[in-house]
Order: structure tokens, then C-alpha cells, then sequence
């Protein structure tokens, strides 16, 4: 009963009907103290439901509930490690192994995924987490988060495996568990993959599936050949994928003058990641590439643009509204003020603006690295010292740009994409181009995580193609 105290510490009822994996996911993270990077209410940096939506938009999971998958995939995204299992992958003895790991320790916990009707119970696929486990009567407690229906409640072990051990009817796989861990390394501060935009499946399935095998049927002569192969045809724009995070709060009182600790600490790390990004291979032959082949960044890329996009998807989350097609913004009133730490000056701003969230007025602060003054943002070129190509930037492109979701996203690809390049000579540049064992430790940290989610992604993406396809046969 190690995990139980830590567990029903931070208990709670699922707030809709069919929340139950997100409401379980919010009791473990609030268990393992895993910082959610962002304020819940006050002070209070705390998950709750709303805080999970970078794998499934909340008015999807309100609706139909969550997949396996893709809470595993919130769970990584939210600066969990999860270790996941489908039943039909694994055996109850390993099963009873996590349970007996999970219940006589603080900080693992175990989550499950089930069918109600074979605990004799209403309703049908389930989550929540396991709270403890008797070994002489090798029973396990489940902590049920819908509190309206069960208290928590004792199972035999083998009943609640026969549950696990059922097929999702919605998926066509499996059900399982899952064992969540604190991360040992800092969750990611400036890039992530998002799957709110319904483009990622297309991407997801074009970078992971699709370019490996054009590589393979290719001849390449040049990197460049093999960059133009792998993002020329890019189904979607990448930033509909790959997203760079704002930090944004509700103003109180004026715009922000003072800035917390934590927010000083991360600012100069966004700060450094990027730079660090910018002085990369893989940065460098990404913006060669775009001036050779005339590849145009978006237009409306600037940071004012991107930070009155941030104000209003942050002041729809604080207004409790699902829908972001109900705010509306006004780009002139986005203005900027200096900001303090500890009464030293710092190079931080932040950028107000006002918006209408249900037709009510809210003005939101989003903080960022001071910015410079000069030209235009995100421009770059390549030149040549000492015969390596390098890129120069004007002086306020510090936030991040396509080029620069190019750049990590090519780095964060896994290492089998490039295995079946047929020349040797091509396939060993583009290897250690990609090479994370080299980069820097702060953009190393980015590029794993990023990597982690694809893996979650690519298993959410390759899950919902085999749905779609048994549904269309069951049409059929």
C-alpha cells in the first residue's frame, strides 16, 4: 500500500462521463509531482483535465473517450515516463510484477485499462489507477475516479486481468496497463509535437511510414537531395505538427512587471536551446536548402502574430471554452512592457492582448526573451567561413521559425528512417548529421523528447489507420 497515500492524496472524480483516462492521468501526475510547466489557479502549478489535449482535442474525448494509446501518449506529453503494455502483448504474471512494483512504491504507479461488464460492473471500457495489492489473496484495489458509481473497490487479480485481457471495440485491440514514472531529465521547455491539428495523422504517417521507403528507391548524389526528398513534399505545413511553446497568463492588475523564478530560469533556457539549434548541421543544410529550392516561410510567422495565436488559445483554456473558434482577437491591441526579477532588469518582455472569449473581454500576458530591435524576423542566409557553410540571422529572429521546426524535427526523426539510403557515403553524412550523441545538452534533452512523443504518435497513427480500415470492412 506504498503508492496508496500518495494516490488518494490527490484523488478526484472524473468531471465528465467520459474523462475517466484523463482523470486518471491528472491523479498519477499530481501524485509523481510532475510539473505541468504552467499555473493551475493562483499559484498553484497543479494538473487538471483541461491541461490534457496535445494528443486528442477535449471535445472529442467529452464525446467518445480516449484510446490506449493515446493516453500513454498524454502521459509522455506531459512530462510522464511510461512503460505500456497490451494484454494480449503480455501475461498476468508480468501483470502481477507491475502491480506488486507499483503498489509497494511512492513514486510508480500503475494505470488500467478495462472492461467493466467482466467486473459485473455498468458501463464498458475504463480507466483508472491501482491503488494496492494484497498478496495472500492476490487482489488488487482499484482507486475507481468515477466516484459517482464505485467507491474504491477490491479485485481478484486474475478477474481483473480477464478484463484487461479484452478487445477495445473501438480500436479493434487490445485493452492493457501502463506503469507511469516521474521523468529522471526535464520535460521539454520550447518544442512539441501536437496533434490537435487533424493533419498530424497525414504527417505522422507520411515522415514515418512514406519517407523511408522513398529513401530506399532513391539515388542520391547530395544531403540536399536527401532533405528536398524528405520535406519537399510535406502533406501539411510543419508547424500544424511540431509546435514551439508561449508561456501566457491572464493579466491581473496591468501587465506583468515582476517575473517568478522559475520563469527566469526558463527563458534563458529557451533562449539557449534555440541558439544551440541554430548552430546545428541539420539547421544549416534545412536553410540552404529553402534558398536553393526558393522555399518561402509563411507569412504571418512574425512573433507578433504567433503570440496574439498563443493569447488566444491560452484565454479560451481560461475561460473554460473548448471551442477556439468562439475567441476573437484584435492584433492591434498586442503591445509590449519590460519586466523585473528580483529588481535587476532582464532580458525578458512581455507582449499583452486583449481578446473576446464567449463575448467577453480578457487581456492576456504572454512572456518571452527580450527581443532585439531590427529588421525582419526569421530571415537568414548561408555563408561560408573557413570553407564550412554557416547561417547568419537578423538579431530579433530569437523565436522560433519553420526553419527551425525543420531543423528539430529532422533531428528528432528516428534513426531507421535513414538505414535503407542505398549509398553508403550519403548514408553515413546524413547519420551524423542527425547524430544526438553530439549535440549539447540542453537541445539534446528537446530532440529526445520529441522523439519520444513520435514513438507514442506513430502507435496512436498506425492504431487509428487499422480502425479506420476495419471499419470500412465491417461497411463492406
Amino acid at each position: 500500500m506504498n503508492g496508496f497515500f500518495k494516490l488518494v492524496s490527490t484523488f478526484q472524480t472524473q468531471a465528465e462521463p467520459a474523462y475517466c483516462g484523463l482523470t486518471t492521468l491528472v491523479v498519477v501526475l499530481n501524485a509523481l509531482s510532475v510539473d505541468p510547466g504552467r499555473r493551475w489557479k493562483g499559484p498553484w502549478r497543479w494538473f487538471d483535465e483541461s491541461m490534457l489535449d496535445c494528443c486528442e482535442p477535449l471535445e472529442n474525448v467529452k464525446k467518445n473517450g480516449i484510446t490506449f494509446s493515446k493516453v500513454s501518449c498524454l502521459a509522455q506529453c506531459a512530462g510522464a515516463s511510461v512503460q505500456a503494455f497490451r494484454a494480449n502483448e503480455s501475461s498476468l504474471d508480468l501483470f502481477r510484477s507491475f502491480v506488486e512494483t507499483c503498489a509497494s512504491s511512492e513514486d510508480h504507479h500503475l494505470v488500467v485499462s478495462y472492461d467493466r461488464q467482466i467486473l459485473k460492473q455498468t458501463g464498458t471500457g475504463h480507466f483508472s489507477p491501482v491503488g494496492g495489492y494484497h498478496r495472500h489473496k492476490d487482489m488488487a484495489l482499484i482507486l475507481d475516479v468515477a466516484r459517482f458509481k464505485y467507491p474504491p473497490h477490491w479485485v481478484p487479480l486474475s478477474l481483473l486481468w480477464e478484463a484487461l485481457n479484452s478487445v477495445d471495440e473501438a480500436t479493434g485491440k487490445s485493452r492493457g496497463f501502463m506503469m507511469i514514472t516521474k521523468r529522471a531529465k526535464p520535460t521539454c521547455f520550447l518544442f512539441t509535437l501536437s496533434c490537435k491539428d487533424q493533419r498530424w495523422r497525414a504527417m505522422c504517417k507520411y515522415l514515418l511510414e512514406e519517407v523511408p521507403h522513398l529513401l530506399k528507391s532513391r539515388g542520391f548524389t547530395t544531403i540536399e537531395e536527401v532533405v528536398y526528398t524528405v520535406f519537399g513534399s510535406l502533406p501539411a505545413d510543419v508547424a500544424s505538427f511540431v509546435k514551439w511553446i508561449v508561456e501566457v497568463k491572464p493579466a491581473v492588475n496591468g501587465p506583468i512587471e515582476k517575473v517568478d523564478r522559475d520563469e527566469t530560469e526558463r527563458l534563458p533556457y529557451k533562449s539557449k536551446v534555440l541558439q544551440q539549434l541554430r548552430q546545428t548541421r541539420a539547421f544549416v543544410l534545412i536553410t540552404k536548402w529553402m534558398e536553393q529550392n526558393s522555399v518561402n516561410s509563411p507569412e504571418d510567422e512574425s512573433l507578433q502574430t504567433a503570440i496574439l495565436q498563443a493569447c488566444c488559445q491560452g484565454a479560451a483554456a481560461f475561460r473554460g471554452s473548448n471551442c477556439y473558434s468562439n475567441v476573437k482577437c484584435f492584433k492591434k491591441d498586442v503591445k509590449e512592457s519590460n519586466v523585473t526579477s528580483n529588481g535587476a532588469r532582464r532580458e525578458a518582455v512581455v507582449m499583452s492582448s486583449r481578446v473576446l472569449v464567449d463575448g467577453c473581454e480578457q487581456v492576456i500576458d504572454a512572456l518571452v526573451p527580450k527581443r532585439p530591435l531590427s529588421g525582419n524576423v526569421g530571415k537568414g542566409s548561408v555563408l561560408q567561413q573557413d570553407g564550412i557553410d554557416q547561417v547568419t540571422l537578423e538579431e530579433d529572429a530569437f523565436h522560433p521559425t519553420t526553419r527551425d521546426l525543420l531543423a528539430v524535427l529532422l533531428l528528432a526523426l528516428p534513426p531507421s528512417t535513414w538505414e535503407q539510403i542505398p549509398d553508403l557515403r550519403i548514408h553515413a553524412e546524413i547519420s551524423r548529421i542527425v547524430s544526438r550523441k553530439e549535440l549539447p545538452h540542453e537541445l539534446q534533452l528537446e530532440v529526445e523528447h520529441l522523439f519520444e512523443q513520435a514513438f507514442f504518435v506513430s502507435r496512436s497513427c498506425t492504431e487509428e489507420a487499422l480502425t479506420e480500415e476495419a471499419l470500412i470492412e465491417t461497411k463492406n
